[in-house]
């Protein structure tokens, strides 16, 4: 194993190189920058020395350049300064214009107002004079209408003359009105006309005063537009000329850097700073240590053995190679299964915290006959476990074979291990461990109490006589199977993977399985006509009719909740069911033989597809008190049991 030294050796010290790679780049760079502040404070002795002409040379042709340079952002900087006062008094001119233009625009905003009031009111009053002129014929009409009618009476009365000289005189007197009033209505019209005149003269001036102002705003906007466009166009050269100067000012670099490695060589500091040579010096010794170090780095890795080398190379890809596989298969491998026979039909599983916790299930503590021991079935008889303090899950899984017999298999998950339960199983004289484990799995088996009467057939009777009624084996950290031994013997071999287990795969099933950490009791079955065989029925005969595969959830919280997942039978669609739950849902939804139904109002039902249906609802406490006692077969429905 020498060859694993020797690579990580070998890693160290590429770790090692990498580091003093840095700090020389590092002080590499420090190097340069001081040396070139030697350079460039150390160009007037830089002249004693004739190797370095050519690097004054070129300074002064960059320092002239530079200044030329200079004297441009100069200039370029007094024309942006002009145009901006040029802008500011285009400013105060237009505030000036303006403020002239809104002086004359006011009077001519009054004088429009005045005219416009003007006008309203003669308007008004000719309007007034037109409707007394309509009312005075209508009153002549009238009175003409009087007349005709006093007339036509027959026989005449009596004191027609009378009457006919009323109504005369009435008339009479109506044209002097309608005069008067038709000369009122001239004059009006004249004093209209007049006022609107005055109102479009007036509005005439106005929007003349209104369009000079507007052109006199363009003008200057105008001009001011284009003095900022002269102004970005300076800012623009401005900044490309300081650009070409720090361009310069980095071109005289390489000048500097040669003056300052020869003055430093030769030891000649600036009189004006002195303390520049000493920190290219300090610098240089710096940068040397490193060299120094990286060589006897390169010299170390030169003595390390190329074959060894080469086989730590070759494991760590191994490892890597391996990792990667062991990490594709995890990933790819197929989601958790239940330690499930194959041929389950139905599932039953109750989450005992949550169980615990509803407010439904504290009230029924104290039922008689006791529904917790009927509800989970052979898991109550597990020594040394507390159902309601230790127990996250039970699981009741049940299967019918062709002779119809049915078979139940039972998991028990803790919260925690199992090392106290299998102590107390391990101390309990009732419990003996099979000699023979099922592949190294042990299994407990419990024998009958001897108060028992002893199997017909059998010899002397005694306990080695009677056949174990119970038994528990650790299929899982903390999980156990319990129940009859040849059961438990398969959920072993379940575990094992000797036998084929229960892939819960499908829509259906992934829902019912996230339903796991929301609700206190799970019920799926793939033959829901078994369920009335089973427990005590709790569907409808039409719900279980049209169903290929149901599942049920509760929430025992206040209130009740409850989901059914259906997947209709293939001569059916998912369509019609719904339809026929939203119109009769209480022929479906009611628990057989009783008067209660499943739902306190009517559910809210989801079609998935063309055979999938979802069903949520509140349920009542007395219809989920009855569901549970049924599914713990405590409440021994007789009638109902005969009718399935």
């Amino acid at each position: 194993m020498s060859f694993i030294r020797t690579g990580f050796r070998e890693l160290a010290l590429k770790l090692k190189r990498q580091r003093t790679r840095i700090a020389l780049r590092h002080e590499r760079r420090l190097l340069q920058k001081s040396e070139i502040n030697l350079g460039r404070e150390g160009t007037a002795q830089a002249a004693n020395f004739p190797e370095l002409r050519n690097e004054i040379v070129a300074l002064k042709k960059l320092e002239q350049e530079q200044k030329e340079v200079a004297m441009r952002i100069a200039r370029i900087d007094e024309g942006i300064k002009r145009i901006e006062e040029e802008r500011q008094q285009i400013a105060r001119e237009q505030a000036n214009a303006i403020a002239k233009l809104e002086a004359e625009k006011k009077p001519l905003l009054q004088k429009r107002n005045q005219a416009k009031s003007t006008a309203e009111v003669c308007e008004r009053e000719l309007a007034g004079v037109e409707r007394r002129i309509q009312e005075s014929e209508t009153a002549d009409r009238d009175l003409l209408k009087q007349l005709s009618d006093l007339h036509a009476l027959d026989p005449a009365p009596p004191d027609l003359e009378a009457l006919s000289a009323g109504i005369m005189a009435k008339r009479a007197r109506l044209p002097d009105e309608r005069a008067e009033l038709v000369r009122a209505r001239m004059g009006g019209s004249d004093a209209v006309r007049t006022a609107k005149e005055k109102l479009n003269t007036t509005e005439s001036e106005l929007a003349a005063l209104e369009k000079n102002m507007t052109l006199t705003r363009s003008e200057f906007e105008t001009r001011d537009k284009k003095l900022a466009e002269s102004i970005r166009t300076q800012q623009q050269a401005a900044h490309d000329a300081r650009t070409r100067h720090q361009t310069v000012e980095e071109r005289k670099n390489p000048a500097y850097l040669s003056i300052g490695r020869h003055l430093s060589e030769k030891g000649v500091a600036p009189p004006n700073a002195p303390h520049l040579l000493e920190e290219a010096h300090r610098r240089r010794e710096a940068v040397d240590l490193q060299l120094k170090h990286q060589t006897e780095l390169a010299q170390l890795s030169s003595q390390i053995d190329k074959q060894e080398l080469r086989k730590f190379y070759l494991s760590v890809f191994s490892v890597l190679v391996l990792l990667a596989i062991t990490l594709l298969v995890v990933f790819q491998s197929p989601r958790g299964r239940e330690w499930l026979p194959q041929e389950t039909d139905t599932i039953l599983s109750i989450n005992a915290d949550q169980f615990e916790r509803a407010n439904l299930a504290k009230h029924l503590r104290d039922a008689k006959p006791k529904l917790w021991p009927g509800l989970i079935g052979p898991a109550a008889s597990v020594p040394g476990l507390n159902l309601s303090r230790d127990t996250a899950r039970i699981t009741r899984a049940l299967t019918t074979n062709e002779a119809g017999e049915t078979k139940e298999f039972n998991l028990v998950q803790t919260r925690r291990g199992l090392a106290k339960v299998i102590r107390a199983v391990a101390e309990d004289k009732n419990f003996r461990r099979r000699p023979d484990n099922v592949n190294g799995l042990p299994v407990w088996e419990r024998q009958p109490s001897s108060a028992e009467p002893p199997p017909q057939g059998s010899g002397v009777p005694g306990a080695t006589d009677r056949k174990p009624d119970f038994a528990i084996a650790r299929i899982g950290p903390a999980t156990l199977a319990v129940g009859a031994p040849k059961e438990v013997d398969e959920l072993v071999l379940v575990r094992l993977g000797m036998k084929p287990d229960l892939k819960i795969t499908g829509q259906l099933f992934d829902r019912f399985q996230a339903l796991d950490h929301e609700s206190a009791l799970r019920l799926i079955s793939r033959d829901p006509p078994d369920l009335s065989r089973i427990f005590h029925p709790i569907f409808s005969r039409e719900l279980i009719d049209a169903s290929q595969l149901i599942g049920l959830a509760v929430n025992l919280q206040n209130p009740v909740k409850a989901r059914i997942l259906i997947k209709v039978n293939a001569p059916k669609n998912a369509t019609n069911v719904a339809r026929d739950l939203r119109t009769n849902p209480e022929q479906w939804l009611r628990l057989p033989d009783s008067p209660l139904l499943l739902y306190s109002q009517p559910p809210e039902i989801q079609t998935q597809g063309s055979s999938n249906l979802e069903l949520r609802f509140t349920m009542p406490d007395d219809s989920a008190r009855l569901l549970l006692e049924r599914l713990a077969g405590t409440d021994v429905p007789e009638a109902a049991v005969a009718e399935y």
